[in-house]
């Protein structure tokens, strides 16, 4: 049984729920489409035989009612063509019929047990009076708004079958006396059942503004006691929402808010709970740390592997040594049956860095040697090519260090601050990169001898807010970074006989992947294939027409909002799951590559066009980009869904041609070929919305915020096409392009003579090809529809949209005084999969505006610089 704050509740899956997982199986295992890769992890969890958690509960109740609609789609039911549809197979992956009607059920129950668990109910606090309306027991859940009768007046609203009412009324006893308070209830005409005095003043020992902090321990009155829990974040102005309840408190400079984590005690000491309550500083006290006994945790260590066959090792993985933790000393018992090892026994994974998604053998044996009081493992590497590079290097003695995580089941402490775990189990061993270090206590040897101090890792507590960094180790770490760029960077090009290119490439920033794909080009070897379709996830048509960028950016503007990440789900959903195919930490929420190509226009009536009331009908983001690019409105080469790094050959030298005589042989000679490349750069860009415009669901509001988003990108990659420095992080643009054409203009408007010029700069370099532009910003075109092209025709040189016969194109990135001519099909614009949304809401948090930060991985590369050619009359 699952326990939910502090209450048991069933969530093993049924039978139809595994028949249906399995049907999926079966479906996939026939080469039928549907569902994504969070699908398939679903059904993975309902086949496993493990209860459910409840957030997994919540998750699934979500989806189903987002995707009720798939079951009017055609082949959704047996005997209709197409059946299964994609959409029923991704039904089956989550339970299928019984998956929806149980998780809904179950859901509602967890809901109902959490916001109850967020209020207290029971007698009034020693800083409050407690005015009872009725009676609690009759709603299903209850939720209080600080603030709502005025200051230092709270009310908390009882909900039953979505309706709500006041149920009771607290006053707080620094601002209220039990006069005031009844005279405030008669004023307003509430008639409680029963009035409770506060049972004493409530303000002694209370944390002061600037008391507390984020991982303080607080203690507060609670129903008929004490509680007690660790803040986990602080909000000293705007509104404090507490995760899965409707209940927010206001917060201010004077009194600020802490989200509390609540810790029970229990027979091992005090435990996190899954609990999170809402509190004003004023009504806390700090305390000591409260010590947590058993938990999650990791050693990493030191040993000698010893080789008892081909791709088998032996070596001890743990010890009776002191490790120092928050607690006291922590020491793990290899007495008698101390160590629980059935985990490791029964074929655990041997992993790299603890990364379970790098799983490079087995444990095929594990046990405790009680006279050396240590515990051994045999492993067998993996014959995966990943785990046979790591076995290489645990062969020439490169790795040497193992890890491993357990969990401690039951703790006993005995003098001189030692906790013994008399009780504890290995889960995993990890051979790991980390080496031993007895000064900072991240490993030990287990050498008879020798013994150092581990640090520990418990299950990590989300941050919620961005603290004061550390300045001195945040230069450290600048400096260190720095020094190992170089000496890769130096290392490299020194290898490859390229140590010009490798100052060169110091010199300018650029980072070891640049300096990688720099030499690749130079030695003329292919880097990874373009990938068009690597990100994708797998979404249906349907469904990444429903991916709302409103509803993304409105949870992480709110995301300790529930009804917000309960509307966003499906769009956290395929950004964890877009995430993991690009192999990276989601920067807030990654926009799938499915959504970005998406075509958003409604479909045919009988392609499901009318099972949706409304559909968003603008064109995919990358389309968006490009209509508000300058450099694609002139012809840029776009390359979309690229993957890893990308190298296009080009020929830089061609072959020669000979007059012979008859009975003569030409001189041999070659073409010589070389590479540009395309490196993942990350342009980031923002706008400002306001929170109100956020919550709205119009398709136009919809459309207009990807406009936006799309708009400033734009912005950003044409500056960075035409001028862009190389270094920092920044693409090279055309200015900075060794190779270009230049003409020195005699004035702010150029003459037609100068205007061909440039013209005859490209096509004397024999570039003169496609489709080539004039590209200016709004004075220069000005300038050129005002200059006639001679004293006597009358004609100007810019007249219906075109310059000297070509198409002119406007982009006010273009700096002042420049006129650009060339081909543009040679400038590659590169967009990498993966879209990445962040949100700011603090920083205009007093205007109630959101700044969104979108943030684009793409590159630009120059083909071949004689295309193009420059004016300017500063030249």
């Amino acid at each position: 049984m699952a326990t939910i704050e502090g209450q048991e509740i069933d969530l093993m899956p049924t039978d139809g729920m595994k028949e249906e997982a399995q049907r999926y199986r079966d479906w996939k295992d026939e080469g039928r489409a549907g569902g994504t890769e969070v699908a398939a992890a679903r059904a993975r969890q309902i086949l496993s035989g493990d209860e459910l958690s409840g957030d997994t509960v919540i998750t699934m109740a979500a989806w189903f009612a987002r995707h009720e609609v798939d079951k009017q789609g055609e082949g959704f039911s047996p005997g209709e063509d197409g059946y299964p549809s994609p959409g029923r197979v991704a039904w089956a992956a989550w339970g299928g019929d019984a998956g929806q009607s149980w998780a809904t059920s179950k859901a509602d129950r967890i809901k109902a047990i959490q916001e109850r668990s967020a209020v207290d109910l029971g007698r009034p606090y020693p800083n409050e009076h407690a005015a009872r309306l009725t009676d609690p027991d009759q709603y299903d859940s209850l939720r209080r708004e600080n603030g709502a009768g005025g200051p230092g007046i709270d009310f908390i609203y009882g909900i039953k079958e979505g309706e709500s009412e006041i149920q009771a009324i607290r006053f707080r006893s620094s601002q209220f006396t039990p006069a005031e308070a009844r005279e405030w209830l008669a004023e307003h005409d509430f008639e409680p059942i029963e009035f409770e005095e506060a049972t004493g003043d409530g303000e002694a020992d209370r944390a002061a503004p600037g008391e507390l902090s984020e991982g303080d321990f607080v203690e507060w009155d609670s129903s008929g006691g004490t509680a007690r829990g660790r803040i986990e974040h602080v909000m000293r102005e705007g509104t404090l929402g507490v995760p899965d309840t409707e209940f927010s408190i206001d917060a201010s400079a004077e009194d600020p808010a802490a989200l509390i984590r609540i810790y029970r005690e229990g027979d091992e000491g005090w435990e996190a709970t899954e609990t999170l309550v809402g509190h004003k500083f004023s009504t806390l006290t700090k305390i000591a740390a409260l010590r947590s006994l058993t938990g999650k945790y990791q050693r990493s260590e030191m040993t000698a592997f010893d080789e008892v066959e081909d791709r088998t090792f032996e070596f001890p993985f743990s010890s009776e040594y002191p490790v120092a933790r928050y607690f006291g000393n922590e020491i793990l018992s290899h007495e008698g049956k101390a160590a629980d090892l059935s985990r490791l026994n029964d074929g655990a994974p041997l992993l790299f860095n603890h990364n379970p998604d790098k799983v490079i053998g087995v444990v095929e044996r594990a046990y405790i040697d009680g006279k050396r009081r240590r515990g051994y493992a045999r492993v067998r590497f993996s014959r995966n090519p990943f785990a046979q590079e790591i076995l290489s290097d645990v062969k020439d003695g490169v790795l040497r260090n193992v890890s491993f995580g357990y969990s401690i089941d039951k703790m006993e402490e005995r003098g001189s601050g030692d906790f013994v775990a008399t009780a504890w189990s290995p889960y995993e061993i990890s051979v790991v990169s980390v080496p031993a270090d007895p000064g900072v206590g991240i490993g030990r040897s287990l050498e008879e001898d020798t013994a150092a101090s581990a640090a520990p890792t418990p299950d990590p507590i989300p941050s919620m807010e961005n603290t004061t960094p550390d300045l001195a180790v945040v230069r450290a770490e600048a400096a260190e970074a720095e020094r190992a760029r170089i000496s890769d960077i130096t290392s490299l090009c020194s290898k490859h006989g390229m140590e010009d290119l490798g100052r060169q490439m110091v010199e300018s920033g650029r980072s070891i992947d640049e300096a990688r794909a720099a030499v690749l080009d130079k030695l003329n070897i292919p880097q990874e294939t373009v990938t068009m379709q690597a990100a994708d996830i797998g979404l249906s048509e349907k469904e990444s027409r429903s991916f709302s960028f409103l509803r993304a950016i409105n949870y992480l503007s709110n995301p300790t909002d529930r009804s917000a990440r309960e509307a966003a789900a499906f769009e956290i959903e395929a950004s964890e799951a877009a995430a993991a195919k690009l192999g990276r930490q989601s920067r807030g929420i990654t926009i799938p590559q499915d959504v970005l190509r998406r075509d958003l226009n409604v479909g045919t009536a009988s392609a499901g066009g009318n099972l949706v009331a409304t559909e968003l009908d603008a064109g995919s983001f990358i389309d968006l980009l490009r209509n508000a690019s300058a450099l694609d409105q002139a012809g840029a080469t776009v390359l979309t869904g690229l993957t890893g790094n990308v190298a296009i050959p080009r020929q830089s030298g061609a072959a020669t041609a000979y007059w012979v005589a008859e009975s003569g042989s030409p001189t041999e000679s070659q073409q010589t070929v070389d590479q540009v490349s395309l490196v993942p750069r990350t342009v980031a860009a923002y706008t400002d919305f306001s929170r109100r415009l956020m919550i709205q669901s119009s398709i136009d509001v919809e459309n207009m915020v990807r406009s936006d988003l799309a708009s400033v990108i734009a912005l950003k990659i044409d500056a960075a096409g035409l001028y862009g420095t190389g270094s920092n992080s920044e693409p090279l643009g055309l200015k900075n392009t060794t190779g270009i054409g230049t003409e020195d203009f005699a004035a702010a408007a150029p003459t037609f003579a100068e205007v061909v010029a440039l013209e005859s700069d490209v096509a004397t370099a024999n570039a003169l090809l496609g489709t080539p532009v004039y590209l200016m910003n709004a004075a220069m075109r000005g300038n050129l529809k005002t200059t006639k092209k001679d004293a006597g025709s009358g004609i100007f040189i810019m007249e219906n949209g075109e310059v000297n016969g070509y198409r002119g194109v406007l982009s006010n990135q273009v700096a002042s005084g420049d006129l650009w001519f060339g081909n543009f099909a040679d400038l590659i614009i590169g967009y990498f999969s993966g879209l990445d949304l962040m949100v700011d809401p603090y920083t205009h948090s007093t205007s109630g505006t959101v700044r969104v930060v979108a943030m684009q991985d793409c590159d630009i590369a120059i083909r071949h610089a004689e295309s193009f050619s420059r004016g300017n009359d500063t030249l």
